[in-house]
């Protein structure tokens, strides 16, 4: 019998796999093919504070080894997630959910956490950085560990659920950016969100996506996200999740290896919706595989 248990921001998980933001959507869909319960937990569709429909499409990419993503933060705002999906998701998911929140404003972070606060079925906030922010010239706030901590700071004075801030790859030095986030009282960190990028299509001689640009994921990144998880976890002594191309059970323990108490499963979950419940299938073999009994002695251990 091995143990998959892990405990992330001081709440249990029966295992580490959780499936992210943008992927999963607001858990419905995919709790109709299968027992989501199985999961360690799902991070909901990313939340702004008022309804947004995205971006123009076309908004995704095929590439190899990857897809890119210009959705947009489509979603159905604040309210309605609480009035509406929140309820829903209690009749299909019993346990504590991630909910990913979005801003274009340190204020606008700052309301929705204080919106969340008081919601039972949210065990955790997680910050997406990734915004441009529309006060300060529209770069993102995850790329400067100053704007960082602003947002961080905002969102811990106005809830007092576990905070698990989200960055951004796109940056020269991310332990920098962690350590902002870590002293102005973030409880973890999950990385990598996506990595810019974008396809010309020769036909057109144009960008393919009507953004110009999206956010490269899936295995392509795997090499980037795990090199990154190694550098902060060496830089910070809050927990982290591990997001970026995993798509076995195998990619969860080197994951883990390098830092991460938890991970993410994004892209996988678009190529196979039952990748999530897949991999954790999985995991008990690949674990007995590495002589691996308790995978709590498996994070950092390549340190």
């Amino acid at each position: 019998m091995v143990n998959m248990a892990v405990i992330l921001c001081g709440i249990a998980m029966p295992n580490p796999v959780i499936a992210a933001s943008g992927t999963f959507g607001f858990g419905e869909d995919f709790a109709r093919l299968y027992d989501i319960n199985c999961l360690g937990s799902f991070s909901m569709k990313g939340t702004t504070l008022s309804a947004r429909e995205g971006n123009p499409t076309p908004r995704i990419a095929e590439c190899a080894s990857g897809m890119l993503n210009a959705v947009g933060l489509q979603n159905p705002g604040i309210d309605k997630v609480i009035s509406e999906e929140l309820p829903k998701i209690g009749e299909f998911y019993h346990r504590p959910v991630m909910a990913n929140v979005s801003g274009f404003s340190v204020d606008e972070y700052a309301e929705i956490c204080r919106r969340l606060d008081g919601q039972a079925q949210v065990g955790w906030i997680e910050l997406n950085i990734s915004c441009p922010n529309v006060h300060g010239g529209g770069l993102a706030f995850g790329t400067s560990p100053h704007s960082a901590a602003q947002v961080t700071r905002a969102a811990r004075r106005a809830t007092v659920k576990p905070l698990i801030v989200k960055l951004s790859p796109n940056v020269t030095d991310i332990v920098e950016v962690a350590r902002a986030c870590e002293a102005e009282g973030a409880d973890g960190l999950s990385l990598i969100n996506t990595l810019l990028g974008m396809r010309l299509d020769l036909k057109t001689r144009r960008p393919v996506l009507r953004n110009i640009t999206g956010g490269l994921s899936g295995p392509a990144v795997f090499p980037v996200a795990l090199r990154m998880i190694y550098q902060v976890y060496q830089g910070v002594r809050v927990p982290l999740v591990g997001i970026g191309g995993i798509s076995s059970a195998k990619d969860v323990l080197e994951m883990m290896l390098a830092g991460a108490t938890a991970v993410q499963v994004g892209s996988a979950n678009l190529v196979n919706p039952y990748a999530c419940r897949d991999i954790i299938k999985a995991l008990p073999d690949a674990m007995a595989d590495y002589g691996i009994k308790n995978l709590n002695d498996l994070i950092g251990g390549a340190h």
